[in-house]
């Protein structure tokens, strides 16, 4: 019985979590807005994986992570943004522009690190 309990709670954070992302991935894509960015679609998901936000700024399409932290105990949120996230962004980005049949607009990969009530916006973060 308290194992079922224990699963329950896992499943409940797990939840939380989720929704916590969520939250942070809207506020992300309204600071983005403010900026004239256009938000084409939160949580892309595909078999390589998941992109937060695509957006579109002027010309360029927008790949973009979000990563939140309540403080610093954990490092930066920009530094939880490794090679491995790295490549499966551009893996879901390859996926996203042959599903929408793009192969002539410019893109771009961008971190949104939020910490507390403090947001750093890194255009061009990474190389694809």
């Amino acid at each position: 019985m308290a194992e079922r309990r224990g699963s329950r709670f896992q499943e409940q954070q797990r939840k939380s979590t989720r929704q916590t992302g969520t939250d942070y991935e809207r506020a992300a894509g309204y600071y983005l807005e403010q900026l004239g960015y256009e938000i084409l679609e939160y949580n892309y998901r595909c078999r390589a994986g998941e992109i937060d936000l695509i957006a579109k700024d002027g010309e360029y399409l927008v790949f973009c992570e979000v990563k939140y932290r309540s403080d610093g105990r954990k490092g930066s949120p920009l530094e939880a943004v490794g090679a491995g996230k790295q490549r499966t962004i551009f893996r879901c980005a390859m996926f996203y522009l042959a599903e929408h049949h793009i192969d002539d607009v410019p893109c771009r990969f961008d971190v949104v690190g939020i910490e507390g009530a403090e947001v750093v916006h890194i255009k061009n973060a990474f190389a694809g």
